[in-house]
């Protein structure tokens, strides 16, 4: 006589017909049934406005919550985390817009930042996906090209936000994407050219249909399109696009600009008061035609903001103080070995000077750590001292002994 946890309960399969039984108090399922229970479970729960990605009025962070937290991770750029806690909190209001009498619908506020490398800007777009409840995804516009040239179609863009929403489509429909190295598709010149810029303008054209919303059909695991792949159809109406990109060279054409409005005996007073070491502070749209964006593109990031260069007491701060700061992995490092980790303070003055002396930036300060603990990291998990202090002298020294050439990153 057979027992009933001999076949499913629910479609009648026995333990051979199954490539799995799960077994139960008084019932069995088998492994089909159980992917399409999961199924039917997460169809309905998205239905219901549930799932990872749920989105609930008391939840929201405001504008002020979202600075606070970037500035426990991000020195400084004070200016770019007002205008991106803005944009994204605008964009948490825009998703619960309710059906309203007066017809107004709010549009979205793509955002530009522009900056120098290594201050900040992919810094900024990671920590903030930190405190979201929405899809987030990094994309680097460097690999893009137009469609049926090697390298990926933008369209890959919406690929990694989908699945970063775990392919719930309608949670992707409401995520943010951050462009990073937006500056890399601009158009080789001013000026249209006859020859094929594959990985300028015609990339702007496309990514313009993502900006400005349309429904694109994505494949869902990224790579090539073809007539036989399956596609999921994503309106991009919704999603809130951040660009980033370092614009090389744009101050020349900031100042350009700036010196063509000085006339006659007022150039003198009309300069005098232009922070000739930060001109991003500056810029305009207009500059960025001039680098080589286009018009269209430019329209549909209307929000354009900048970020500081770095300067001694800055790149101090980012070398000690954020929660997950350079120095604070290090010492958590050694103690994962059990060993104490301590620094001289002028020893933290000596990182920061070779950074600026090698024009390293923010991002060559775990370098010139790496290079100066890279003895002790090597001998010391298996050895028996449980104490490392670093001088001014201990770090001069492992530092003259490392390869110059590593540290040249910038």
């Amino acid at each position: 006589m057979s027992r009933a946890d001999d076949k499913c309960s629910f479609c009648g399969k026995t333990r051979k017909e199954a490539n799995l039984l799960i077994t139960g108090i008084s019932g069995a399922i088998c492994d089909s049934c159980t992917e399409q229970a999961y199924d039917i479970v997460q169809d309905e729960t998205r239905r219901k406005g549930g799932g990872l990605f749920r989105l609930d009025e008391k939840d929201f962070p405001k504008p002020a919550d979202i600075k606070l937290f970037l500035d426990e991770y991000v020195i400084g750029q004070d200016e770019a985390k007002r205008y991106l806690s803005v944009a994204v909190y605008n964009h948490y209001k825009r998703l619960m817009q309710k059906d309203t009498k007066d017809d107004v619908e709010i549009e979205k506020s793509n955002i530009i930042m522009v900056g120098a490398t290594g201050t900040g800007k992919t810094l900024l777009a990671r920590t903030i996906a930190r405190k979201l409840h929405v899809p987030f995804c990094i994309v680097d516009a460097t690999v893009f090209t137009e469609a049926g040239y090697v390298g990926e179609d933008i369209e890959s863009i919406l690929t990694r936000l989908l699945q970063a929403a775990d392919y719930d489509v309608a949670a992707t429909e409401r995520g943010i994407v951050f462009i990073d190295e937006i500056d890399k598709i601009a158009r080789k010149s001013d000026n249209p050219s006859i020859t094929r810029d594959v990985s300028g303008e015609g990339v702007q054209q496309g990514l313009l249909k993502l900006l400005e919303g349309s429904v694109v059909n994505v494949p869902p695991q990224g790579g090539r399109k073809h007539p036989e792949q399956r596609m999921i159809a994503v309106d991009t109406k919704n999603i809130l696009f951040i660009c980033g990109g370092a614009f090389d060279g744009i101050e020349k054409k900031i100042a350009q600009r700036l010196n063509t409005r000085v006339v006659g005996y007022t150039s003198n007073r009309n300069t005098s008061g232009i922070d000739r070491d930060n001109m991003l502070k500056y810029i305009t749209p207009m500059d960025l035609k001039s680098f080589g964006l286009i018009p269209e593109i430019i329209g549909r990031l209307p929000i354009l903001t900048y970020l500081n260069p770095l300067d001694r007491d800055a790149l101090k701060r980012i070398l000690t103080e954020p929660k997950n700061s350079i120095i604070k992995q290090y010492i958590k490092l050694f103690e994962m070995d059990k060993i104490k980790l301590t620094f001289d303070e002028d020893v933290y003055d000596f990182i920061v000077d070779k950074s600026i002396e090698l024009k390293l930036g923010a991002r060559g300060l775990r370098s010139i750590v790496e290079a100066i603990m890279m003895d002790a990291m090597y001998e010391m998990p298996s050895g028996t001292q449980k104490k490392l202090h670093v001088t001014l002298q201990y770090a001069k020294g492992n530092f003259e002994h490392a390869d110059m050439n590593k540290l040249q990153i910038a």
